[in-house]
């Protein structure tokens, strides 16, 4: 456990070195969030929104889109990026286990997304008078559990992408789609019975889903579940993956 935390400390200041990176994970969302606001505000109309405010859904919704984009884009890129430069190579020459390089960087990742969803909520509630949520230990169960899911989905990226470039790319074109059809950009009820479906194929419509669940007490159905699944599912894909080179 002290070796892990000697990695999390390292793997935090490496991030922090990385601008564009702290940018898009932390700034992104809540800007989005913003223009939501300017443009929707926060009245219910209805056949909406799942008959909530526009910023009642968006927040949960944009707590879940925070870790996504955490995940998908900033870890498996950093580790791409990792295995490219040899710093894996030396770890491994070091005798670091694989699951203290690969663990740092979820925990560190988890808590980075923890502190941006934080600052999205401490902003979003009293601009936009923001429900309060239904019940916080759903909230912060339902959170972890995305958060998890996102990472595993990050370094299963990051094991099987060539390099930082390919890893980041592809991890932008998933953020960008899931947040399109996937429950966070457009309401759902908006969009066309096949892009529905398509978001429903996404981690992140299940991750909203579940966060709404938490926040706003509204029947999340299977994803609970699905999210499990993502989670243990590419976390195990990723390990049997996992290539130091």
């Amino acid at each position: 456990m002290r070796l892990l935390g000697k990695m999390m400390w390292v793997e935090t200041k490496l991030f922090l070195r990385e601008p564009l990176t702290v940018l898009f994970s932390m700034i992104l969302p809540l800007t989005i969030l913003f223009v939501m606001g300017g443009v929707f505000g926060n009245t219910v109309e209805a056949g909406f929104y799942r008959g909530m405010g526009p910023m009642d859904y968006y927040t949960p919704a944009y707590m879940a889109l925070v870790a996504a984009s955490v995940g998908l884009i900033s870890l498996p890129t950093h580790l791409a990026e990792d295995r490219e430069r040899g710093v894996l190579k030396r770890y491994r020459a070091s005798s670091f286990p694989a699951w203290t390089v690969v663990g740092s960087q979820v925990l560190v990742t988890a808590l980075i997304a923890l502190v941006s969803a934080l600052i999205l909520v401490s902003v979003a509630m009293p601009v936009y008078a923001v429900v309060s949520p239904h019940s916080i230990l759903r909230v912060a169960v339902g959170f972890v559990s995305v958060a998890l899911a996102s990472c595993s989905l990050g370094v299963l990226l990051g094991a099987v992408l060539p390099s930082p470039r390919s890893a980041q790319a592809l991890g932008v074109m998933l953020w960008f789609v899931m947040l399109m059809v996937g429950g966070a950009g457009p309401p759902p009820e908006a969009l066309s019975a096949t892009m529905n479906n398509m978001g429903k194929l996404t981690p992140l419509h299940h991750a909203v889903r579940v966060m709404q669940d938490g926040w706003l007490g509204l029947d999340a159905g299977c994803s609970w579940v699905v999210i499990g699944i993502v989670a243990l599912g590419c976390g195990v894909a990723a390990i049997r993956l996992f290539r130091w080179e």
